[in-house]
C-alpha cells in the first residue's frame, strides 16, 4: 500500500510529531499496542496509516478482558483474559485512544 504526503510541512509532521510513532513503525516493522475504545488492545505490525489514524495492520493478537455471566445468587465470577490472532486488518482512526510503540 502507497500514500503519499501533500505538503513538506506535512512530511516533517509524520517526522517528527506525534505521527512519528506510526512512522517509526512502519519503516523499522515494529510492533505497536494500540488501546481501542471497546476497551480491546491490538499488538501488531503496522503497514500504512493516514492522518486520521486509519491504519492497516498485519499479524496482530488482539487482547481483551470477559466477565461471565452468573445465575441469580451465585458468586461474581471472575474476569477472564482473552485473545485472537487477526492476519490483516484495516482500523478506523475514530476507535485509537492511544498507540505505544515496540512494548516489550
Amino acid at each position: 500500500m502507497v500514500w503519499t504526503l501533500g505538503t513538506k510541512n506535512e512530511e516533517e509532521e509524520f517526522n517528527t510529531g506525534p505521527l512519528s510513532v506510526l512512522m517509526l513503525s512502519v519503516k523499522n516493522n515494529t510492533q505497536v499496542l494500540i488501546n481501542c475504545v471497546n476497551n480491546k488492545k491490538l499488538l501488531g505490525r503496522v503497514r500504512a496509516f493516514d492522518r486520521h489514524c486509519n491504519m492497516v495492520l498485519e499479524n496482530i493478537r488482539e487482547m481483551w478482558t470477559e466477565v461471565p455471566k452468573t445465575g441469580k445468587g451465585k458468586k461474581k465470577a471472575l474476569p477472564v483474559n482473552k485473545d485472537r490472532f487477526i492476519s490483516k486488518i484495516f482500523l478506523r482512526g475514530d476507535s485509537v485512544i492511544i498507540v505505544l510503540r515496540n512494548p516489550k
